[in-house]
């Protein structure tokens, strides 16, 4: 047994003053830049092993893994926030912002070789596999906390970030097998791809086909009258926490096992309960709707009675995924896990040994080059037809650019429910040479124009040039900086992968190489600079959203969001 010792004063002020610094300087920063994640990096620096070490090596590793688990919380819960709809229409889009994140750094990597002496291409690339991942807990919590988790943007970063997860922990077997020398094995590098692939495909197919239909049933057989007392326990919110939980942890166990990221089987798991409830919600209206209409018709006391109870006990107490995680998992994740996690990233920073006068500069550069090459990923959100010269360039690339007008279209159709014979004129499909005619003129005159010639009998095509000079007017470069700089932030997986590569002699076979220092660097500047250009970026924003508002009430037009279709 393990004996018990009552904690000294010195050690009760320490974990006091820790605990209560990472939420009060999380609340501060939040409020400010809205990245108070930035506070929790600088506390864990200072009072872990860089710095004044004032807590223990078992506690600083105690605070890891409970930091893990707020890791795989806040995974969960972005996938629990996932937009399916958004998610479908944008894979395409995520892929290629994912692709090229992953690209560009492991590119700009072999700079090292002729920035630092001796750098061979193999520590290059292992330098760039650090640098090519994104961090999904800095991701989420900057997204949570800037309201856009549900928004267009949000979905196609999350989706980029969790595939350049992936892929980061395929160079964590790759990284190793390099390290192992000619024990170079196929079967660790594409053993967790093929396990991904596979996690990707099959969660849906047992959602749609095992989970789905099981449920229902199941439903059915509770909502009958004389099983009162078991829906009371199996319906409960208590109970769908232990239903989701053990779900959530068969899925993390199963990857872990299998050779993949138990982070991307967290998300997976908050997204199948997602879909799930609203799959179960749908069936519940339709179900309603029956009921009603055959209510109305025979008028049974009885049939009334069955129909309330089967009506309203599956929504009573709020069991879906998002109820669940606010009520259960929201207060320990944001006060403790959450703070844990990113105090763990300081401790991993090797601060005391990055200050020589080779390493600060040469890391300086390599970080301006990772900058750079994560920023490039918001390149995929410009409306390249609004710039002039690149209408060739935006025919080539319909799926950037023809989704949002797309989406914008239908909202359009769904708001100002305008009449089919509009609608059919709108679709962002048939815009040949009347289009570029139509949007030489200034948009001032060509809307004048519109409003003077509104009952004239070209009515269909007037009001086709308002929706297309419409459609552009969110030309502000907001929607690709706050994905370009959200790809910035490395996190936790830079850290692994390059750590992974020092420990088995990748970046040299001393101590703290300079290699592994300036990617250090890199990955310290990056995980520091995304969420604050991010908090800036969206503290913007949300002026501009203030201002628009105020115009639209004051003027009474259409309220114009500087995000444009993103931010829906």
């Amino acid at each position: 047994s393990l004996p018990y010792h009552e904690p000294g004063i010195v050690t009760i002020l320490i974990i006091s003053s820790f605990l209560l610094l990472l939420n009060c300087t999380n609340w501060l920063l939040d409020r400010l830049i809205f990245c108070g994640l930035i506070g929790q990096i600088v506390i864990g620096i200072a009072w872990g092993a860089p710095g004044a070490k004032w807590l223990s090596a078992s506690l600083q590793d105690t605070i890891v893994q409970l930091g893990y688990l707020g890791l795989l919380c806040i995974v969960y819960e972005g996938g629990i926030s996932s937009n399916f709809r958004a998610l479908k229409a944008n894979l395409f889009l995520s892929s290629t912002v994912a692709l090229t994140g992953i690209i560009a750094p492991i590119g700009l990597s072999f700079v090292l070789m002729g920035l630092i002496p001796g750098a061979s291409a193999v520590q290059a690339f292992a330098a760039g596999a650090a640098l090519c991942s994104t961090s999904l807990g800095t991701t989420f919590t900057v997204l949570a906390t800037s309201g856009l988790t549900g928004t267009r943007l949000g979905v196609v970063l999350t989706s980029a970030a969790m595939m350049d997860d992936v892929v980061g922990l395929v160079m964590v077997q790759i990284i190793l097998s390099l390290g192992a020398g000619s024990s170079f094995s196929e079967v660790t590098v594409v053993r967790p791809i093929l396990v991904s692939i596979a996690f990707a495909v099959l969660i849906p197919v047992l959602c749609l086909f095992v989970a789905k239909p099981l449920l229902l049933h199941a439903r059915e057989l509770l909502a009958r009258p004389e099983r009162a007392g078991y829906r009371k326990v199996f319906c409960c919110q208590k109970a769908a926490c232990l239903y989701q939980t053990g779900l959530l942890l068969a899925m993390i166990t199963g990857a872990t096992y299998a050779g993949t990221s138990n982070l991307f089987a967290a998300y997976l798991a908050g997204a199948s309960v997602t879909w799930l409830c609203d799959r179960l919600e749908e069936e519940d209206m339709k179900k309603t709707r029956s009921d009603d209409a055959g209510r109305a018709r025979e008028e049974s006391a009885a049939a009334s009675a069955v129909h309330h109870q089967a009506a309203h006990f599956p929504s009573d107490g709020g069991c879906s995924g998002k109820a669940i995680y606010d009520k259960f998992y929201m207060p320990a994740v944001d006060s403790l896990l959450r703070p844990f996690f990113f105090a763990s990233i300081g401790f991993a920073i090797p601060i005391s040994r990055m200050f020589s006068g080779p390493v600060v500069w040469r890391g300086m550069v390599y970080t301006i080059l990772m900058v750079v090459a994560k920023v490039i990923c918001g390149a995929w959100l410009i409306r390249f037809g609004s710039i002039p010269g690149a209408k060739s360039l935006s025919n080539k690339l319909p799926s950037t650019c023809s989704i949002p007008r797309k989406w914008y279209t239908t909202q359009s159709r769904c708001e100002r429910a305008t009449p089919p014979r509009t609608c059919s004129d709108t679709r962002p499909r048939p815009r040949p040479q009347s289009t570029v005619l139509q949007d030489a003129p200034i948009s001032t005159s060509a809307a004048e124009a519109v409003t003077e010639n509104a009952i004239s009998p070209p009515t269909p095509l007037a009001n086709t040039s308002r929706k297309r000079t419409a459609l552009p007017r969110p030309k502000s470069l907001y929607p690709s900086s706050i994905l370009g700089m959200a790809m910035v932030s490395r996190g936790e997986i830079g850290f692994l992968i390059s750590s992974v590569a020092e420990s088995r002699g990748v970046f040299g076979t001393e101590g703290h190489s300079t290699t592994f220092l300036v990617v250090t660097w890199a990955i310290l500047l990056c995980t520091l600079i995304g969420p604050i250009a991010v908090g800036l970026l969206v503290k913007r924003v949300k002026k501009l959203q203030k201002v628009e508002r105020q115009k639209a009430v004051s003027s009474g037009h259409k309220e114009e969001d500087p995000l444009g279709v993103w931010g829906v």
